[in-house]
């Protein structure tokens, strides 16, 4: 099973523990932060892919959409600057975002992330990946990231992989995404463990 596969099967998974927790109808409106506009595999954009209810959908990331509209015409795609989200107290009543939280940069932007999707959304699903997990996904290297942050990247710098630099990725542990979560003020939380070779490869959240 090659990485592409480990994907497709983990993003099917948390898709349908979406579908099964939250039962979304065909009225609710749903936020995805997070879009890409350049689809690098067939995985990108996994929820406008697969949801049957397109026009409901707001799909809200810091990168330009014309592709992206080409693709999902029936989607609202809004591009913003990366911090508050452009919209009104409880605009959706779903806010879906699929590992995105690890790119928006250090602790303090995190946590204004969950706030937005806290103040915007009536209930919220983010999944993220597992710092623990052995293998690191964006840039396929085990290991090393479970070194402090500064040696690795200082590491990744000397090799092909020096995009995943900086603020690019910040991964989190359980512990981190409890710390972040109690952060933004936010208590009433599930979180699943999502698991591949016995390892959690990533979490999903779930909160009000």
């Amino acid at each position: 099973m090659n990485a592409l596969d480990i994907s497709k099967k983990n993003r099917k998974a948390k898709y349908l523990l979406f579908l099964n927790v939250l039962n979304p109808s065909e009225k609710d409106k749903i936020l995805d932060v997070g879009f890409s506009n350049i689809e690098y595999s067939e995985v990108d954009n996994y929820l406008e892919k697969n949801y049957p209810f397109q026009k409901n959908i707001t799909a809200l990331g810091i990168e330009e959409s014309d592709l992206f509209k080409s693709h999902y015409p029936e989607v609202n795609a809004i591009r913003y600057g990366g911090e508050k989200f452009p919209f009104a107290d409880k605009s959706f009543n779903i806010g879906w975002s699929n590992a995105v939280i690890e790119h928006v940069g250090d602790e303090e932007r995190q946590v204004l992330f969950l706030k937005e999707l806290r103040r915007t959304c009536q209930t919220v699903y983010f999944t993220t990946p597992n710092r623990w997990f052995p293998f690191e996904l964006h840039t396929r290297l085990p290991f090393l990231h479970w070194l402090p942050k500064q040696i690795f990247d200082a590491i990744l710098r000397f090799t092909p992989k020096k995009w995943a630099t900086g603020d690019y990725m910040h991964l989190l542990s359980e512990y981190n995404l409890k710390k972040l979560l109690k952060k933004a003020g936010i208590v009433h939380y599930r979180i699943y463990r999502n698991k591949f070779m016995g390892f959690t490869i990533d979490f999903s959240t779930i909160f009000l």
